[in-house]
């Protein structure tokens, strides 16, 4: 006799799989996030880490990474966190705070975490870090469903 139930580990399992092929789906076309040099070190349902090495084409007129660098490293991790559920999700509202400037070739970590998520709306917070830990900026996002899925029924 089989059982239609499944257990918690198959549902993590697939909640998992389904966050990874979401975020394979999305990285095939995100030229903004490869072109930066961006990599997805982790997904996973409401969670994803991407890193970026700032380069000398990111340093502003005082030798230190531009902010708009560190904010789209910070919203292409809520785009990947939010998007693991697959469902089309997009920003509603974005703020960020920078709490230390980056210096060129500090690796940057972007870390973004589901801290609500229902009907259409969720809310995710992000810290962004380097190699040592240090905290260089926090950014919260609020996200919107919108028609549409990554994965084929």
């Amino acid at each position: 006799m089989t059982s239609d139930v499944r257990t918690t580990a198959e549902v993590v399992t697939d909640a998992r799989d389904i966050a990874r092929r979401c975020a394979d789906a999305m990285w095939e076309n995100d030229f903004a996030s490869q072109g930066l040099g961006m990599e997805i070190v982790s997904v996973a349902p409401g969670t994803a880490t991407l890193t970026m090495r700032v380069r000398k084409d990111m340093l502003n007129g005082l030798g230190t990474c531009h902010g708009g660098f560190m904010f789209a490293l910070a919203d292409s991790a809520f785009a990947f966190a939010c998007n693991t559920h697959n469902q089309f999700t997009v920003a509603q509202h974005c703020s960020i705070t920078y709490h230390a400037p980056p210096g060129e070739g500090v690796l940057l970590s972007a870390t973004a975490t589901e801290v609500h998520r229902a009907g259409r709306s969720g809310l995710y917070d992000i810290a962004v870090t380097g190699e040592d830990g240090k905290l260089y900026a926090t950014f919260r996002g609020h996200s919107r469903t919108v028609p549409g899925t990554h994965l084929a029924d």
